[in-house]
């Protein structure tokens, strides 16, 4: 079971590597391509308005691209910090029994001294008690 476990967590490590690379492969090729299209540097047969036109375009969507990349990354990001929150079980056990233990100790130092209430207590009554029946003003 276990051996599962650390199967799949790694299986998701891998996954959220290779999901970084691509998002961050996609916006650096399209990053390259806004500036190869910013040079201008193409002789084609279009007239420079349709070029100019065309390149205003295809850099919009290079442009939504990048977008698109940042929006996966930012989304990866959250899934890490989704991942290590659910899956830091062992520090989370470490304080709950931490916790645990503090408070059982607490509980036996506060039934101790409960204890040591009630039996002086039940000491004074008694002597009390005593008192009253051997008293003269009964």
């Amino acid at each position: 079971m276990q051996r599962n476990l650390t199967q799949s967590k790694e299986a998701l490590l891998k996954s959220y590597n290779s999901r970084l690379k691509e998002d961050i492969r996609s916006m650096r090729e399209n990053f390259e391509e806004i500036i190869r299209l910013a040079k201008g540097e193409n002789e084609t047969q279009l007239s420079k308005i349709t070029q100019c036109e065309q390149d205003t375009y295809e850099t919009q969507v290079r442009a939504a691209n990048i977008v698109r990349a940042g929006e996966s990354l930012m989304k990866l990001v959250s899934d890490i910090k989704q991942y290590l929150i659910l899956n830091d079980f062992h520090s989370v056990n470490e304080a709950i029994c931490s916790n645990s233990s503090l408070y059982r100790s607490t509980q036996i130092d506060r039934d101790n001294k409960l204890m040591a209430v009630r039996d002086d207590m039940a000491a004074d009554l008694y002597d009390l008690e005593e008192e009253y029946y051997t008293s003269i003003y009964k």
